[in-house]
């Protein structure tokens, strides 16, 4: 028998965005955080008394307004305002306006409380902590050294890994393709790979007298060993049915490997690549002692003889944004090449 019962409409859907507080208060919130960071900033350096005594500089003949570090927040001030009125009329920045305002916002608010901690309360006291108004007027005081270092440290770096890239992609090649070739290969890679390239320098020291090539020879070492681990790995995980079909359509040795085995062990080959461009950093700086009369490295060790901290930190962010650079270039490059992959693994 069929029941007279009337069910109760269902309730309406409510959106998400209006059920947190409305459509549009949280974007506008995300895009307008670094100007609310960079104004807090600013009132913090500006009517704070200076508990920190920084050693007297061109910086403080300049106006208030001129010293670097308020110039910088209302550099951030000034381009936040402008990109929160350009996205809110033209969509096609919006979406990385709203991705990378609260980053930016997050950044400002570190600085400004790296400014609150020594500048403002001295817990961190001169002549090792200096402020980051000292700090950015040391990078604009040896703007054309540190452009310079800059080149230097990027002419070695790239040349130091492409000769390590070199090296491990043949090495690699060979150990993971060669059955024969890998049962000599891995247990020297076992026994040489896991030494520290700045172990090696009273060696390269004494096999090459011009020290860039000892340099060189340091970050290829650092940089050849995840190579040859990675890529070998690659090359002998390729699927048989890859290799048996290439056969079959009458493909050589040389097709199956730079045709098929290469293509197919890219993912673990990109890996290397990362961990050697990290290997690297970490190896430059050290090379850099080694003799190289210049280089961002070799300007850390000299500013620190001379107890120049706010010259050393800010060749510290110049490499820090130096490095970011040259890593963000491989993530677009490995994209690119590796774009079949798109949606089936996650980075």
């Amino acid at each position: 028998m069929a029941s007279n019962t009337v069910e109760p409409p269902a309730p309406a859907a409510v959106p998400v965005a209006v059920r947190h507080g409305g459509p549009t208060l949280r974007p506008v919130g995300a895009v307008l955080s670094p100007a609310v960071a960079a104004i807090a900033a600013l009132v913090v350096h500006r009517y704070l008394p200076d508990e920190q005594l920084p050693p007297l500089t061109w910086v403080d003949a300049l106006p208030a307004w001129q010293h670097p570090y308020p110039a910088v927040l209302g550099f951030i001030l000034a381009v936040s305002l402008v990109l929160a009125a350009v996205q809110a009329v033209w969509p096609y920045p919006r979406q990385w306006v709203r991705h990378t305002a609260p980053l930016v916002a997050a950044a400002t608010g570190v600085v400004c409380l790296w400014d609150l901690v020594t500048l403002k309360l001295n817990w961190m006291s001169q002549p090792f902590f200096p402020g980051p108004d000292e700090v950015f007027g040391g990078i604009l005081d040896d703007r054309k050294i540190l452009l310079e270092s800059a080149w230097h440290s990027l002419r070695l770096l790239l040349t130091g890994y492409a000769v390590g890239v070199t090296a491990g992609l043949v090495t690699g090649v060979l150990v993971g393709w060669f059955p024969r070739v890998r049962y000599w290969a891995m247990p020297a890679l076992k026994v040489v790979g896991p030494i520290p390239a700045t172990a090696l320098i009273p060696l390269v020291m004494t096999l090459w007298k011009d020290s860039f090539f000892c340099a060189v020879a340091l970050i290829g070492f650092a940089v050849w060993f995840p190579m040859t681990i990675l890529t070998s790995s690659g090359i002998s995980n390729v699927r048989v049915a890859y290799l048996d079909v290439a056969r079959t359509l009458g493909a050589g040795r040389l097709y199956l490997i730079f045709r098929v085995a290469i293509p197919a062990a890219l993912p673990h080959i990109f890996i290397g690549l990362f961990m050697g461009l990290g290997a690297s950093f970490l190896v430059l700086v050290v090379a850099e002692s080694v003799g190289v009369q210049a280089g961002l490295g070799w300007y850390v060790k000299w500013q620190q003889g001379y107890l120049e901290y706010a010259k050393v930190y800010g060749a510290l962010i110049i490499t820090a944004v130096f490095f970011s650079t040259i890593m963000t270039l491989l993530f677009t490059f490995r994209d690119r090449v590796l774009k079949w992959q798109k949606g089936v693994i996650k980075w």
